[in-house]
């Protein structure tokens, strides 16, 4: 079989990223169980496994990629960095037509670059494949415990980004106090929502179905809201999910009834821009339990009024004021806090790596060896080496070309 090399970049993107696509020992292991195979590191001195690790593993670390024949990053590649003729993997965040990604995509087809998506590497039946939603639920999740202690001054977890790993996150844990009766709402299933219930699982935290969630409880508990849970028809109050996803303009939310009486909300849903809101500034104004927001979904000016931006790692909780609905501190008597980082995998850069690589040595990297049978990386190409978009991704013409 012919002799394959995978290039590791240096993550180029401000701020910066500590994630990286293959750890060490995973490089390894490839390079144990294709021969064919070598993996190739750029050095870089921000990721968190250091250049060292990769050398000790017995991976060759070195500036110049352009010998390989896959270019593997995490985020968007600077434009500069691109090496023509060549299949890339990364998030380029350009299949939703963004604005600022628009050049790099322009970069990539005029540079005859494979652009493979991490986005949309699916199934036969559309199920996403790799991706780090996970580890966005498990930070997301610990975020919004540590975000209620803060605002109920009855607990303090030290920040994720300033855990080691997971197993030390697990044991700030342990700190967690609630009273009883307290009521967590969450929505959203998949990735994140899965990732964010292995936190709840962790806590003395009882789930009970919607329906019972009303009732009072000696003890704190949680439920985990399906799409027919929180949203209606206009017309009849039923939920249809077919017509849901068809016409989501005849449904409203009904998520009031949760908001109204829940201590802390855990967002972890996907949403359309064609679907209603789910949390409204007049359900938050009327009248609301909620003293924390997380917002791992974090749809800016979306559906969570509350979301009125991203926060960051280290500056994570802001407060939302019902009232007037602005920003205000959220260590004020009348705010919500809101937790809304946007990129909560780097929290915890070791785990999330090593999760993400394992779905790639799983799902993906055997395609590239096998004929590609279900049609993976075809369906997840954006680009091909002709500098040409691929069918699926036509309707990309007119925003590059624009």
């Amino acid at each position: 079989m012919e002799k394959f090399s995978i290039g590791i970049v240096r993550e180029g993107k401000v701020p910066p990223d500590f994630r990286v696509p293959l750890t060490p020992a995973q490089c390894a292991k490839i390079q144990m169980d294709y021969p064919q195979i070598e993996v190739i590191v750029q050095p870089s001195p921000i990721r968190r496994f250091k250049d060292e690790e990769y050398t000790a593993a017995g991976i060759r670390v070195q500036e110049d990629l352009s010998e390989c024949d896959l270019i593997m990053g995490v985020k968007e590649m600077p434009i500069t960095a691109l090496i023509p003729a060549k299949k890339h993997m990364f998030f380029s965040h350009t299949i939703k037509k963004q604005s600022y990604n628009k050049k790099l995509l322009q970069a990539i087809l005029e540079h005859k670059i494979q652009l493979i998506d991490y986005e949309v590497l699916k199934n036969r039946i559309g199920k996403r494949l790799i991706g780090f939603g996970r580890y966005a639920g498990i930070v997301g999740c610990y975020n919004g415990f540590r975000a209620y202690g803060l605002k109920t001054n009855s607990f303090f977890l030290k920040k994720a980004s300033e855990c080691e790993n997971r197993v030390e996150l697990e044991e700030e844990l342990k700190k967690v106090i609630l009273p009883p009766n307290t009521k967590i709402v969450a929505t959203g299933f998949g990735r994140v929502g899965f990732g964010a219930r292995e936190i709840l699982n962790l806590l003395p935290i009882v789930e009970v179905a919607p329906n019972e969630f009303h009732q009072e409880f000696d003890q704190p508990v949680f439920t985990h809201l399906e799409v027919g849970d929180y949203y209606a028809s206009i017309k009849n109050g039923a939920f249809d999910k077919k017509e849901f996803y068809e016409f989501p303009e005849r449904y409203t939310s009904v998520f009031d009834r949760f908001a109204q009486i829940s201590d802390m909300y855990i967002a972890c849903h996907y949403w359309s821009s064609k679907s209603p809101i789910i949390l409204s500034k007049e359900t938050l104004k009327n009248g609301t339990t909620l003293k924390v927001v997380a917002d791992i979904s974090c749809d800016i000016a979306g559906p969570i009024a509350s979301t009125l931006r991203p926060s960051t790692i280290a500056d994570p909780i802001y407060g939302y004021d019902p009232t007037t609905e602005k920003e205000i501190g959220f260590e004020q008597s009348n705010a919500i806090a809101v937790m809304a980082v946007d990129n909560l995998p780097c929290e915890l850069p070791k785990d999330a790596s090593e999760d993400f690589g394992n779905d790639f040595m799983q799902f993906i990297l055997p395609n590239f060896f096998n004929g590609d049978p279900d049609g993976i990386l075809e369906r997840g190409s954006e680009t091909n080496l002709e500098g040409e978009l691929m069918p699926l991704f036509n309707y990309l013409s007119e925003y590059v070309n624009s």
